[in-house]
């Protein structure tokens, strides 16, 4: 699961929850192939969310599917099953990858000494969140955070790349910053990854 990770896929799902019994009778009246047509894609914003590559978010939900299709029978909520069978794979392919995911600095959080793994992938998911909203922004917000916090610009700099006033430079980022946090926020997320 080494593959290079290519353009991100917009907007994000929330995580739905196990359900009590996992091995009681489907509850679901859809096939199969109707629950792939209608949750493949929101399964795959969610793995991406959690990834952060969609050659490997497409693998976890690819093989979570697979797995449903060999339970089919004992699976009561086949929707909840599946987004808990793709967080467990991200959480999965994050563990057995650790090496890889923490040298990438710029898109990964840093990994804390007492980190739990939930506390880990709380982090993984806030910082997928956050990357799922910068490609929301429009292309002249996008190119400011990108001059400021990736190429490490003063706003002098920026106003010279731009053509926007200096004065101007600071206000914008301000207003886009408290924007993020604020949806953030609203996600339930509370800091930073």
């Amino acid at each position: 699961m080494s593959e290079s990770c290519p353009e991100p896929l917009p907007d994000s799902v929330e995580p739905m929850p196990l359900p009590d019994n996992p091995t009681a009778i489907s509850s679901d009246l859809r096939s199969l192939p109707e629950i792939f047509e209608a949750e493949e894609t929101p399964l795959l914003r969610y793995a991406f969310s959690l990834v952060g590559c969609r050659a490997i978010a497409e693998e976890i939900v690819q093989e979570a599917f697979l797995q449903l299709h060999e339970h089919w029978s004992d699976v009561r909520n086949p929707v909840a099953w599946l987004y808990r069978s793709v967080r467990n794979r991200s959480y999965n392919h994050h563990r057995d990858n650790k090496r890889e995911i923490l040298t990438d600095e710029d898109t990964q959080p840093e990994e804390e000494p007492n980190d739990t793994p939930e506390d880990l992938l709380h982090r993984m998911e806030a910082a997928g969140f956050l990357r799922l909203l910068l490609a929301e922004l429009e292309e002249a917000d996008q190119q400011l955070i990108q001059l400021k916090y990736y190429e490490d610009l003063k706003y002098r700099e920026i106003s010279e790349r731009t053509g926007i006033s200096i004065g101007n430079v600071g206000y914008r980022l301000h207003h886009v910053l408290k924007q993020l946090a604020e949806k953030l926020r609203h996600l339930g997320i509370e800091s930073a990854p």
